[in-house]
């Protein structure tokens, strides 16, 4: 005779787990989230988006700390969804792991952290035991902020001699990490040499809140896989495209280590990472220093928040 937890899910520890997250989640419990919609909106849009961490989970394990990767999975999320001009409102969890462990409490500690940075409520999750039919940790997410309809940012607006100013990242963020983990399984790249491969992704919420409510930014990007050459685009209206000037800034000496290690091309390393670049807005000319201001004035949990013009839109 056999029973589930012999089969590989405890379902005791899993209601022990969900009681963990409620003394500092207290929203979280029911079968659905509830979220009252603010208000002061006239037409106000939903803005959704979902997104995971990949295998930058690898990086977590070898180090034995998972108390960051959250605070990955919120960013992930959140700074799609807030290139639209949208307010994170709410952000739910999927966790899923072979057997629940105190990995899950550092994983939920910074996912909480992450939707603190952000602003936003963690509204909900899931947690699955998979047994031995699973591999040890995955998660995605998912985020939905709010815009009123008027004051949509979606590029519409934007013209040849427009400026790009690029936002630094705090480091890799969560895109690249396959070649990253085939140059580690390769030892062509250490991570005690590297621990910066760890540090969590930038959360953008605050800061593009300052400067969408100063400026008049004409659109945004988020910089993750495929580079500022895959991601800019996105937000250009058709008949625009940007000229990327990539001496603007210094890249990262992370980025040159993966390319050495990987002894591959440029081409293929800005298509691939953001090169130390995680978010751009794009502004008229005229709006440039008063960007800059608010960023020199901008205090991030995370890292040191720069700004650099790299780039022009034609």
């Amino acid at each position: 005779m056999h029973n589930y937890k012999e089969s590989g899910v405890d379902i005791e520890a899993g209601e022990a787990f969900v009681d963990r997250i409620k003394e500092k989640a207290p929203s979280i419990g029911g079968f659905g989230g509830a979220y009252e919609l603010p208000s002061g909106y006239k037409n106000p849009v939903l803005i959704s988006g979902t997104d995971g961490v990949g295998t930058k989970l690898n990086i977590a394990q070898i180090a034995m700390d998972w108390s960051t990767i959250g605070i990955d999975l919120v960013a992930m999320c959140v700074n799609d969804v807030i290139t639209t001009g949208a307010k994170p409102l709410y952000f739910l969890d999927y966790i899923s792991c072979q057997k629940l462990d105190d990995k899950a409490d550092q994983i939920i500690e910074g996912i909480i952290e992450g939707c603190n940075l952000a602003g936003c409520d963690l509204l909900g999750g899931e947690t699955a035991e998979h047994g031995r039919f699973a591999k040890d940790y995955d998660l995605a997410g998912f985020c939905t902020g709010i815009v009123e309809k008027s004051n949509i940012i979606d590029g519409r607006d934007i013209r040849p001699g427009d400026k790009v100013i690029g936002i630094n990242s705090s480091g890799v963020h969560s895109n690249g990490y396959s070649l990253v983990n085939n140059l580690l399984w390769r030892h062509k790249l250490k991570y005690k040499e590297h621990p910066e491969l760890l540090k969590p992704t930038e959360i953008y919420s605050p800061l593009v809140e300052k400067v969408i409510k100063n400026v008049s930014v004409l659109g945004m990007a988020h910089i993750t896989g495929g580079g500022l050459v895959g991601n800019l685009p996105r937000c250009l209206p058709e008949g625009i495209t940007v000229d990327i000037d990539w001496d603007a800034w210094e890249v990262p000496e992370i980025f040159n280590a993966i390319q050495q290690g990987a002894e591959c091309s440029d081409e293929e390393m800005r298509k691939t990472f953001n090169m130390g670049i995680g978010y751009c807005f794009i502004v008229p000319e005229h709006s440039v220093e008063d960007v800059m201001l608010i960023v020199r004035g901008y205090d991030s949990c995370i890292h040191t928040t720069e700004a650099w013009v790299i780039g022009e839109t034609k």
